[in-house]
């Protein structure tokens, strides 16, 4: 009787298993609800979530060299944040959580404060290679990661058409591989700080800016020329005059918010490499809806935002484009719009 009944039990407990917990959930009502109740709108992007809304947001290190254009997958990011890995040479470190591509890459080396952002969002980290005081940090294990440097050739696959250290990939699955690799959780914690209006209507700015151009330094090839869509309400993003498009489905980047800070940075080496601060906060624009705000922005829990006067300031539903620009020579130096 008793072998019968312990039978009977695991066979209700698989069978809990296969409707997905349901039974369980409903059962047991003192329960949290699971993330996919809790999240019905993409916690960095504001728009409806895309089952399983509850997966772990994914930051990934992509190289912004001419030579690793077109990039792939940064269509898909819900955010990306474009910051200067040495001298005036960007790199972009794209955020996944509600659309995720098969492929990402060009990967690229980290930096500390690409680390940062990632344990900040506890994000599951991506790069290929890091400078030295991105290697302590990820040695210390403040952040779950994987990097190419110990998995080249096996969950990083280079690309024959390019060479190194442009070619270095990895796909949707290896990730997964990776992070039960490392025993790293998969399912989203609740750490996005950004704040998003219903619609893109409620985004309507009074000043215009249909047209936005962002430098770093002298290289015309790292600069973002943004234009806006009447009709879309996005802004196509192109570099060095080139659009950005993915290398797979040529398909255009296009936002809904570009967001300008303006950070300290602080060059550490003769590499070019830099120090930035994403602590203390400063001066900001907001293009939206085809128009442009002076705002600022401040730290919340290690994630850069934007507000005003002190409160969070909303973003329009959808994808945001990040420029972190050195405080000298500044906002005022680095951007330019137009009507």
């Amino acid at each position: 009787m008793k072998n019968w009944a312990l039978s009977l039990g695991v066979l209700l407990v698989l069978a809990a298993f296969a409707a997905g917990f349901w039974l369980i959930i409903k059962e047991n009502p003192d329960e949290p609800p699971s993330p996919d109740e809790i999240l019905t709108h993409s916690p960095y992007t504001g728009e409806e979530a895309v089952p399983p809304a509850n997966r772990r947001t994914v930051m990934a290190v992509i190289n912004n060299h001419p030579d690793a254009r077109p990039q792939t997958g940064l269509t898909d990011a819900d955010m990306v944040f474009e910051m200067i890995a040495e001298y005036d040479v960007t790199r972009f470190l794209a955020l996944y959580q509600r659309d995720f591509p098969e492929t990402i890459g060009p990967i690229r080396s980290a930096r500390d404060y690409f680390v940062e952002l990632a344990a900040a969002s506890d994000a599951f980290f991506v790069a290929h290679g890091y400078s030295p005081e991105a290697r302590v940090m990820l040695e210390a294990g403040i952040v779950d990661h994987i990097n190419g440097i110990q998995h080249d050739g096996t969950l990083f696959q280079r690309s024959s058409d390019r060479v190194a250290p442009h070619n270095s990939y990895i796909s949707l699955e290896n990730i997964g591989t990776a992070m039960e690799m490392t025993q790293a959780a998969t399912e989203y914690s609740g750490k996005s700080p950004y704040y998003f209006y219903d619609s893109v209507e409620d985004a309507k700015l009074k000043e215009q800016a249909l047209s936005v151009r962002v430098e770093y330094g002298t290289n015309e090839l790292f600069f973002s020329e943004y234009t806006y869509g009447s009709e879309t309400h996005l802004y196509s993003r192109s570099s060095g005059g080139i659009p950005t498009t993915d290398k797979e489905t040529l398909e255009t980047v296009e936002v809904s918010n570009v967001l300008v800070f303006e950070a300290k940075h602080r060059t550490v080496d003769s590499e070019g490499r830099q120090s930035i601060d994403l602590a203390n906060g400063g001066n900001a624009l907001l293009f939206q809806g085809g128009g442009v705000r002076e705002i600022e922005w401040s730290s919340a829990g290690g994630m850069p935002v934007p507000t005003a006067d002190g409160e969070p300031v909303k973003l329009a539903p959808g994808k945001t484009w990040i420029h972190i620009v050195p405080a000298a020579p500044g906002i005022a130096e680095s951007v330019s719009y137009t009507p």
